[in-house]
């Protein structure tokens, strides 16, 4: 069982308490198995699940010290006897999670995190060994080979990485309820990680998009960087009702507490309300989904086959998440941005050049 000790053979950034403040951390890989490989982690994506994580938000399950970091881009540096599928050298993501059962219902559809009896999550979770998984805020990390991801040749590292959260959290719902045909009216709610990549995905497709926020700064970002066909701003009255009824499908990628029915009030008749955020509570009127046939459905990232076609099609079609990197010794700083609503788009953490 590996531990966490100061000869530990992995150096890495980790929150000891709820306070989430990070700091450096050595802790101790697990060996490589057979059917493993192990990846000198370049980037890391910073998302909010980090944040919930490190501050003990999800309620008491936190076990620290935690290492945060789920959208992970590296390249190979060891395979395990029983590995083909990959090469030292080869390029390559980890997302979510790194193991799961591969014998459920859930699993043979490639859905594996849904897996019936459990995934193991890439941070925070029980590894094969016994130990506390650690997440992406590392020097490398140690995978079952079935939960790594190629990341195609001519895609930068340091853009492949919130892809592989951010990205196919919008990506996979979206093709999921067919919201991918043009001229389809898309509302996205929040402008961050998640809502970003909804635009972008939007814009390439052909829909017609509709950002929603209630930071009036962003504006400027979803209307002439994105190029998102409008901005509402959510907390304006005369606004939202200009907009009710108009909408085929919302995607809410906001993570703070917010009412759903001024939204759910924009959609049409049989329209598409998506959850994709990850926001403490929810509350709605039960008669608008019922006298609008309205359809909500829950998102979170994908199984290995959808990410892995998401990934494929971002690097064909030459779409790239808006990030700012930094690196680690900025983390804690930009964990409090993301909460006060100061950052556009996605953080990526440098790894490679300021984990030492």
């Amino acid at each position: 069982m590996s531990s966490d000790s100061a000869e530990g053979n992995c150096r890495g950034w980790a929150a000891k308490d709820i306070s989430g403040l990070l700091s450096p951390f050595k802790f101790h890989r697990r060996a490589i198995g057979n059917d493993d490989i192990s990846i000198k982690i370049t980037h890391c994506g910073v998302c909010y699940g980090d944040i919930m994580w490190s501050r003990n938000l999800f309620g008491g399950v936190t076990k620290y010290p935690v290492v945060p970091g789920h959208e992970i881009s590296g390249i190979v540096q060891e395979v395990g006897a029983n590995v083909r599928r990959w090469k030292v050298g080869d390029l390559v993501g980890v997302a979510c999670y790194v193991n799961s059962c591969r014998n459920c219902e859930m699993c043979d559809q490639y859905l594996e995190y849904h897996c019936v009896n459990g995934r193991t999550n890439t941070h925070n979770g029980i590894d094969v060994d016994g130990s506390i998984t650690r997440g992406g805020y590392s020097t490398f990390i140690v995978v079952h080979e079935r939960y790594v991801f190629r990341i195609p040749d001519n895609y930068p590292p340091d853009l492949a990485a919130p892809l592989l959260c951010a990205g196919v959290s919008v990506y996979g719902p979206l093709v999921e309820h067919n919201m991918t045909q043009p001229g389809t009216k898309l509302g996205v709610v929040g402008l961050g990680g998640l809502g970003h990549m909804a635009v972008i995905f939007g814009k390439f497709w052909g829909l017609e998009v509709i950002v929603f926020s209630t930071s009036p700064w962003k504006k400027d970002s979803a209307l002439n960087k994105l190029k998102a066909d409008r901005f509402v701003l959510s907390s304006d009255q005369e606004q939202m009702k200009c907009m009710v009824k108009s909408l085929d499908c919302i995607i809410d990628c906001a993570s703070e507490d917010h009412p759903l029915d001024p939204y759910l009030l924009c959609l049409k008749p049989t329209g598409v309300y998506i959850v994709s955020g990850a926001p403490p509570v929810m509350k709605l009127n039960p008669l608008l989904i019922i006298n609008g046939k309205i359809t909500v459905a829950g998102h979170a990232v994908g199984g290995t086959k959808i990410t892995q076609e998401m990934l494929n099609f971002c690097a064909e079609n030459k779409i790239y998440p808006a990030i700012q990197t930094i690196p680690i010794q900025q983390v804690y700083e930009a964990h409090e941005k993301i909460i006060k609503k100061e950052v556009k788009f996605r953080y990526v953490i440098d790894i490679e050049n300021s984990v030492k």
